[in-house]
């Protein structure tokens, strides 16, 4: 083996350390707010339903923006699309900090949606820098990133409550600063990652996004199969996501704070995967493997939050959750206009949260393992000078399902009870791990 074909196989973490850490900081300021908007919709009298469509905004308004914004980072490079995105999650973040009506978080919402092209962003980035050997690390450490900013973020949400006495704007205004950080650093340490390859003039030339294009894509057989699973494994694990801290409130009676530290165990466990195994299970199994193994894992992780005993937890005290959610000062709501079922006090005890415990490992391996496995496939199986694209066809398709999962996830949570949706999701993954081996060869 030569030095050269050596050098190729390590991946160069001093290159993609910028990318690394700009997402970190922006997924400080997401995952800080995370398990706290459902609670803020509940505050304005939002069910079950309605918070689901709540949550779907903001994935809709991706799915309408990503793909532009991904073909656009091909055409006019990776840092001015970046940098664009990030200033619409600060307007976001800033809105949510002064919403005193449901109408307002939904306007938050959308305008962090449009604009919401981060994370695909920041992939293509990724994939520019590394080699076909060593891409599945390098999308494995964005999510990485992601742990670690799952982490902070709940850490610093917990904080941010205890300090200021459940001040959800308070925390809004926190994810606003730490956007505010990403903007600044993606301004002046990020370099431009892209270079045109193949054709320059025929990459200025490409429309941003049209349906021809995305009809292209899903017809090639690897990638089109690729980007349905991606969509309806992320129809399961999107409910899972924004819809927990939810069940979690009426079935535990888990207050924010609570689930903060659920998210803070989920993104260490999160970290271990993704920055220390996805790599070397990539190299020695390969990435068909591990989304096999993910789609396994999390199937089990679902069905069994799903099995979660109503036993709320030892030190749950139902008028302090209430008052906690009732806000402070010129937000501050009446009790009677929260509109959610919350546990009785009668059969406290340590059996749920305990549960819960367990079967979020397999849910956070599914998770962790899932996204980069498949994203790595997808930009293998594309030309370099379409990888922005098809990047952001994965995103948009990510972001599709995330629009409808909250909605489908509300509608069982609010007619069937809390459970069913987190059931429903497994089923979903349970079927697709055994259509997948056939599909995905060898």
């Amino acid at each position: 083996m030569n030095p050269e074909t050596t050098t190729n196989e390590k991946l160069d973490f001093k290159r993609i350390l910028p990318v690394l850490v700009i997402v970190l900081v922006d997924l400080m300021g997401l995952s800080i707010i995370i398990p706290l908007l459902p609670l803020y919709a509940v505050r304005f009298g939002a069910a079950p339903i309605v918070i689901g469509i709540l949550q779907a905004t903001y994935p809709f308004m991706q799915f309408i923006g990503a793909p532009i914004l991904g073909r656009l980072s091909d055409r006019f490079g990776r840092k001015p699309i970046l940098v664009i995105s990030q200033i619409g999650t600060l307007a976001g973040f800033i809105l949510l900090g002064f919403a005193n009506t449901l109408f307002l978080l939904f306007v938050s919402r959308i305008l962090d949606g449009l604009s919401g092209a981060n994370i695909a962003t920041a992939q293509a980035a990724i994939a520019d820098s590394t080699t076909e050997k060593t891409r599945t690390q390098g999308l494995g450490l964005i999510g990485a990133a992601f742990g670690v900013g799952f982490v902070l973020g709940p850490i610093i949400a917990f904080i941010v409550l205890a300090s200021t006495g459940q001040n959800y704007q308070a925390v809004a205004f926190t994810a606003a600063f730490f956007s505010l950080v990403s903007i600044l650093l993606t301004t002046f340490w990020f370099k431009e990652t892209y270079k045109e390859v193949d054709d320059p003039e025929a990459s200025r030339k490409r429309r941003p996004f049209s349906f021809g294009a995305l009809r292209e894509v899903l017809s090639r057989p690897a990638i089109g199969f690729l980007l349905i699973l991606m969509f309806f494994y992320q129809i399961a694990f999107g409910g899972y996501e924004q819809l927990f801290s939810l069940f979690t409130l009426t079935r535990l009676g888990m207050d924010a704070r609570d689930t903060s530290g659920l998210f803070v165990l989920a993104g260490i466990f999160i970290i271990i995967v993704q920055g220390g195994l996805i790599g070397r299970w990539s190299k020695l199994k390969g990435d068909r493997w591990l989304v096999l193994m993910g789609l396994g894992a999390l199937s089990i992780g679902l069905i069994g939050t799903a099995l979660t005993p109503a036993v709320p937890i030892p030190w749950y005290d139902k008028a302090r959750v209430l008052e906690s959610m009732t806000g402070q000062g010129q937000f501050r709501v009446a009790i009677s206009s929260i509109n959610i079922h919350l546990p009785d006090e009668t059969a406290r005890g340590w059996l749920g949260i305990i549960w819960l415990l367990i079967a979020s490992f397999p849910a956070a391996l599914g998770g962790g393992v899932l996204h980069p496995a498949v994203n790595s496939l997808i930009t293998k199986a594309s030309a370099k000078s379409e990888v922005g694209g098809a990047l952001g066809i994965s995103s948009a398709a990510y972001s599709a399902a995330n629009a409808i999962a909250p909605l489908f996830y509300g509608a069982l949570f609010q007619w069937l009870g809390g459970p069913v949706p987190f059931f429903v999701g497994g089923l979903i993954l349970a079927i697709l791990w055994l259509v997948a081996p056939r599909v995905l060869k060898s």
